[in-house]
Order: C-alpha cells, then sequence, then structure tokens
C-alpha cells in the first residue's frame, strides 16, 4: 500500500491540513478533531486506498483504517506537521455539547487504555502461573512483576492529569504536580487520622486509582491558568502562574473537587451494578447484540470512563468486557463462516483478514470490511452476540483486565478466587465462535450484480408492461406541478411527484442501483426491462450536501420492491425552507412496451 498516496488523499477529504485541529489514533481508527465538519467528504474517504470506513460520530471525524492505523497515522503526521488548526472556537460551535463532551471524555480515556491494558493482562498472567504453581506469590520475581501491573492503575490519577493537560492544552508538568498531592504518601496518613485545612475538615479518600477527582482538578486549573496569564505581568509568569494555579486548585480540589469526584465515580459503579442486578444475564446480552451499532460510531467508547471507574473501584468488571467477549468472537466467526461460503475471492481474502482480527480482539476491519456492508453477516453476529451475552450473564464472568477480549488476552478472566470463570470464558468464546460460523453458513449469501446475459435472458420472460409503486407514502401529483421547469416541462422524461409523509424512500420495482449520489438527494435504477429512473427527492435539495440524506444502498446493488433506498428528515428540510416533493422520472425505457406509474391523488 501507497501510505504517502493514501495520506495525503485522507488530508484532502476530511478539509485539507488546515482544518485538522487535532489527530490521534486508536488501535483501528484515525481521529480527527476537525474546525468545520461540513467540509468532510465520508464517501470519498471510504473509497482511498486502506479505508475501511468513515464516519463522524462522538464529536470526531473517525477513519477506519485496522491493523496498519499506526503506518497511516505516521504518514500523515509527517504531513501535517504540528498544525491545530486557526480558529479553536469554529471547532466547537459546529458541534453539540454532547459530541464535545464525548470528545472530551475519549481525548482523555483513550490514550489510557495500552499501559492499563498491558499491565492488566500481566497481572492476569501472573495470577494464572500462580495458579499452575509455574511461579511463587512469596518470590520476589511475582512482587516485582506484580508492581509493575498495579502501577499504572495506582498512579492512574496522575496518568490521568496528563491526558487531560494534553486535551486541554495546559502546562503538564505542572498537571502532574497537582494531582501528586493527592497520592503524596504523608497526606495519605495525615488523611487517614483526620485533618482540617482552613478549619474544615478533609475527606478521607484514598485518591489512587481514582479518575475523576483529576479530572475535575485539572479542568479548575485550566480555568486558572487561562486567567492568571491573562493578568500576570510578563517578567513573572514563569513562576507566578503556576504558584497561584496550584496554591488554589490543591485546596479546592481536597476540600470540594476530590469528594465530589469520588462520588461520582462511585455513583457510575453503582448504577451499572443495579442494571446487572436487576436485569442480570438480559443486560449482558443486550450490550452485546448491539454492540456492533456502538462500535461503528464509536459510542463504545463513551463506555470507557464507567469501564476504567469500575475497573479501578472494584477490581473487576462485569459487563462492558464480558459482553465484548461475545461480540468480539461473534465477529470472528460469522467472517470465518463468510470466507467459506463466499465466491467472491476479494470477499474472502478481506473476511479471512477480518476473523483473525476479531479473534484477537480489534472487531473493526470485521465490522467495516464485511459484517456492516452486508445484513446476511450482521444478523449472525447480533443473533450471536446476544446468545452468547445471555450465557455470559447467566454464569457471571467477570472480566479483571481492561483490554479487548481476544483469544491472546483470555487471561483477563482469570479469577483468583474463582477458577471457573477462566474455563466458563472460554466455553463463551467457543459458543460465540461456532455459533456465529453456523449461523452465517446457513444465512449468507453473495450480492448478485445481475450482467447483460442475465438482463436479456430475464427479457424473454417479462411482458410486456412493468408496473411501478409509488417510491415514498405520500399524495400523487402531476408532474407538471413540479416547482421546477426541468422536471415539470418533460425535458428529463415522464413520470409523477409525491408530496411526502415520511422520508423513507422505497423501490418501485426490482431494479438495480445504477447510480448514486454523495449527496444523498437522489439515486438511479434500471428495472428488470431496461428502463432507466431517476428518483429525485426534493427541488434544490443538492444544496444540502448531503445533510439530512442517509443512502442505505450501493451501486450495483440489486433491490427488492419496497426495499429502503435512502432515508432523510422530512422536518428539517422543510424547516431549512427546501420543497420537499419528491419526483420519479422514466429517463430512458427498456423493451417494455407500457410502463404503468401510479394513479394521481
Amino acid at each position: 500500500m501507497d501510505y504517502d498516496k493514501s495520506a495525503k488523499e485522507i488530508i484532502n477529504k476530511v478539509g485539507g491540513k488546515d482544518n485538522i485541529a487535532k489527530m490521534i489514533h486508536c488501535s483501528t481508527r484515525l481521529r480527527f478533531t476537525l474546525q468545520d465538519y461540513d467540509k468532510t467528504d465520508l464517501e470519498a474517504l471510504k473509497k482511498v486506498d486502506g479505508v475501511l470506513g468513515a464516519v463522524n460520530a462522538s464529536g470526531q471525524c473517525q477513519i477506519i483504517i485496522g491493523n496498519a492505523v499506526v503506518e497511516m497515522y505516521d504518514a500523515i503526521k509527517s504531513k501535517i506537521g504540528t498544525t491545530t488548526g486557526s480558529n479553536k472556537s469554529k471547532t466547537i460551535s459546529k458541534k453539540k455539547w454532547f459530541e464535545v463532551f464525548l470528545d472530551f471524555l475519549i481525548g482523555i480515556f483513550q490514550p489510557l487504555v495500552p499501559a492499563i491494558a498491558g499491565a492488566g493482562v500481566l497481572k492476569s498472567f501472573l495470577i494464572l502461573f500462580s495458579s499452575l504453581g509455574w511461579i511463587s506469590e512469596s518470590s520476589s520475581t511475582y512482587q516485582i512483576f506484580t508492581f509493575i501491573g498495579s502501577a499504572p492503575l495506582y498512579f492512574l490519577p496522575l496518568l490521568i492529569a496528563i491526558t487531560t493537560a494534553q486535551k486541554l492544552n495546559v502546562n503538564i508538568l505542572v498537571a502532574v504536580s497537582i494531582v501528586s498531592v493527592s497520592v503524596y504518601p504523608d497526606l495519605v496518613t495525615l488523611l487517614a487520622k483526620g485533618t482540617k485545612l482552613f478549619g474544615l475538615s478533609l475527606t478521607n479518600i484514598t485518591y489512587s486509582s481514582q479518575v475523576f477527582p483529576a479530572i475535575l482538578a485539572i479542568l479548575l486549573y485550566a480555568v486558572l491558568e487561562k486567567h492568571v496569564t491573562k493578568y500576570c505581568p510578563k517578567p513573572v509568569r514563569v513562576f507566578l502562574v503556576p504558584l497561584v494555579c496550584m496554591a488554589i486548585t490543591v485546596p479546592v480540589t481536597l476540600i470540594f473537587l476530590g469528594p465530589i469526584g469520588y462520588i461520582i465515580g462511585t455513583w457510575i459503579s453503582a448504577f451499572i451494578l443495579f442494571l446487572f442486578n436487576h436485569l442480570g444475564w438480559a443486560a449482558t446480552g443486550l450490550l452485546a447484540a448491539i454492540l456492533p451499532l456502538m462500535v461503528a460510531t464509536g459510542m463504545h467508547k463513551a463506555l470507557l470512563p464507567y469501564a476504567v471507574a469500575t475497573m479501578t473501584s472494584t477490581g473487576k468488571e462485569l459487563l462492558y468486557l464480558p459482553a465484548s467477549l461475545a461480540h468480539n468472537l461473534s465477529e470472528a466467526g460469522t467472517c470465518f463462516g463468510v470466507a467459506v461460503r463466499t465466491k467472491d475471492v476479494k470477499m474472502r481474502a478481506t473476511a479471512i483478514s477480518a476473523a483473525i482480527s476479531a479473534l484477537f480482539g480489534i472487531t473493526e476491519p470485521a465490522l467495516y470490511g464485511v459484517t456492516l456492508q452486508h445484513k446476511r453477516a450482521l444478523g449472525p453476529v447480533m443473533i450471536s452476540s446476544a446468545i452468547t451475552g445471555c450465557v455470559v450473564g447467566i454464569l457471571s464472568i467477570k472480566a479483571f483486565a481492561l483490554v479487548g477480549p481476544g483469544i491472546a488476552s483470555m487471561t483477563m478472566y482469570v479469577d483468583k478466587s474463582n477458577a471457573m470463570n477462566f474455563v466458563y470464558a472460554w466455553v463463551c468464546l467457543v459458543i460465540a465462535l461456532i455459533l456465529s460460523f453456523i449461523l452465517t453458513l446457513v444465512f449468507w449469501k453473495d450480492d448478485v450484480v445481475a450482467t447483460s446475459q442475465d438482463s436479456q435472458d430475464t427479457n424473454k420472460t417479462l411482458n410486456n408492461e412493468i408496473e411501478l409503486e409509488a417510491p415514498i407514502n405520500g399524495t400523487v401529483i402531476s408532474l407538471k406541478d413540479v416547482n421546477d421547469s426541468t422536471f415539470s416541462s418533460g425535458i428529463l422524461g415522464e413520470g409523477i411527484a409525491i408530496k411526502p409523509k415520511d422520508g423513507f424512500l422505497f423501490a418501485p420495482a426490482k431494479a438495480e442501483v445504477i447510480m448514486t449520489y454523495k449527496t444523498g438527494h437522489a439515486i438511479g435504477l434500471k428495472t428488470q426491462d431496461g428502463s432507466e429512473i431517476l428518483i429525485h427527492i426534493g427541488i434544490d435539495t443538492v444544496k444540502l450536501n448531503g445533510k439530512y440524506f442517509n443512502t442505505k444502498v450501493k451501486d450495483h446493488q440489486i433491490v427488492e420492491p419496497g426495499e429502503i433506498l435512502i432515508e432523510f428528515d422530512l422536518d428539517k428540510i422543510v424547516a431549512e425552507g427546501f420543497d420537499p416533493t419528491v419526483m420519479m422520472v422514466i429517463t430512458s425505457k427498456g423493451k417494455s412496451e407500457e410502463i404503468e406509474l401510479p394513479a394521481l391523488a
């Protein structure tokens, strides 16, 4: 793959170098924070060599690369350097508050995953080796490696301080210094004995492994740094700004923000435990079933704060990671099933590669390369995930390391107090793998694209008349009554128009999709007799540049009568001042002597 060429195309399709405010990457995705998200061309991005998918979600433009994400990241980074755009306020104004919030959380927690995951798996291996009698818990080797595995979680507040400071663009070393006070050994002893600050009693909280107190502290520091810097004389800023910020932030954190952050973390864990205790295995099954859709939009990253908080406070996690075991292995099984059943050489190669990645806990290649593109693959994944997730819930499987479940990380389910937890996890792995594989063998069918010979053979059996259904619910009117001379004059051909009642555009007959538009406002079809049909949603709606439109099919796909072609937000299109009338025009007649159109109202 030519990473340099793909990098140039990606930079261009996200709006250029100046539109990039920030870029990071996770295990499979490039994550862009952009100045203006309207400048992204998602459809064009999906066609770039090496790109498996693209979506604007969770306040970011997320481009799915797969296993080569590091190489692509480096190629792009070499071209954009440290550019962070020129108008940060525009970035925020373009996003809704919850998108900004999710972007903030993901920016903090995503960089923590490698350290926490690596340490967690290391500890799980130690527990496994100890259980097998390969190493003694009293040995210095065991203890030192335990320290390695425990350090990232114990000093998590310091890691949080770093990532939060990076996200807020404040001095990282000052931020770490502020938070390090909370884990200072002498302060821990003082809090345990009971102490006061300015006459106010301090809550005895063990801040090691805590998440939210550190976040709140750095948020306050960021606000203070901005305002103190503004009014502080330049010659003394180097020491006076951090002095004032530290002297204010630490006491306020110990008195107010620390206890508030501790309560937030406790509530999150309590809420998930409440759901688990009341919904039980059904909660795990439901989450596992919808994880493909959550991962596709990046919304699964919103579960990271919960997972980290729960893992640090209880040492285990009962819902997200066990459900991920069911989903990840279902993706792998389905891709292996597709590889066996498909006759498409390219699809087989994609499916095998994606299956191997999913087997090791990385599901994006499977999702964007196979599952989300084919409902006959998505169905088996969701069914298998739901069933296996329920089994996981019934067996009360617990995870002890924050890492994507896969065959290489199964030690994350080693429970020192319950050896069967590890065994049950392997049982569920096998169930998910086999069940999804079998379901895929049953339901999978390659997409059929009509060839010219197929069309000729089909036409021999056609009657001399073809009937078209109305492509949308609404009132059918004459094409002459459309407020657009291009259509009303009949230049494009005969047809009808519909005043729509909803935003679902259907196929009017069995046909091949011959053209989709990146703006989503129109679609071209070819019926079995060779007639070509243009369906156009609204007048001048091309000016919306794809906003409010979601095309559900792809070029050369065969669609059945009544199958959804496009979904659009009717109310928002009208609110923007556009006429939403839908026009269906026969631009070229095929071999049928007559084409019957829906009757006028």
